[in-house]
């Protein structure tokens, strides 16, 4: 038997200390928060993806009474990207989260569904994107997407 470990290269940081065209992302996806439709949970995410024309694409989460019917920021988010631009690869998604009491305290990181959609995309696109997770006074920064999701089930597990 032979044992092996997998590393996950990210970044902690300030939100100051994030560059111009991050902290911009960050900001639309605080913003993109109060679109969410959060009745049941009262935890409104929200997520920006900055694909590579510059466009900025905001998604927030949908819940339903019939929880399996809602969905994620995250995948409204890439799902309305590649709907509108389908050629336009991300470059930057960002996710903040928060409750009624305000922005949550720390980063919250992508469910496995969003984890899945988002190694998809980077496949379709045949490009890694930053994922920036943002909490009140500080982000999580992951430089390559594929990271959040390890032994990922992609296109090459399919027969042909």
């Amino acid at each position: 038997m032979e044992y092996k470990k997998i590393e996950i290269n990210y970044q902690l940081c300030q939100l100051e200390e994030l560059s111009e065209v991050e902290q911009m992302v960050v900001k639309k996806s605080i913003e993109a928060t109060n679109t969410a439709y959060a009745k049941y949970s009262h935890f409104y995410v929200g997520a920006a993806a900055l694909l590579n024309n510059g466009t900025v694409v905001m998604g927030s989460n949908q819940e339903n009474a019939a929880f399996p019917s809602s969905l994620c920021a995250e995948r409204t988010a890439v799902f309305a990207a590649q709907a509108t631009y389908p050629n336009e690869p991300i470059k930057i998604l960002a996710i903040a989260a928060k409750t009624d009491s305000g922005l949550l305290k720390d980063p919250i990181t992508p469910c496995g569904a969003c984890r899945q959609v988002l190694m998809e995309t980077s496949s379709r696109y045949q490009k890694p994107f930053k994922v920036i997770m943002v909490g009140k006074e500080q982000a999580l920064v992951l430089h390559d997407n594929r990271g959040l999701l390890p032994f990922a089930f992609d296109g090459s597990d399919l027969p042909e």
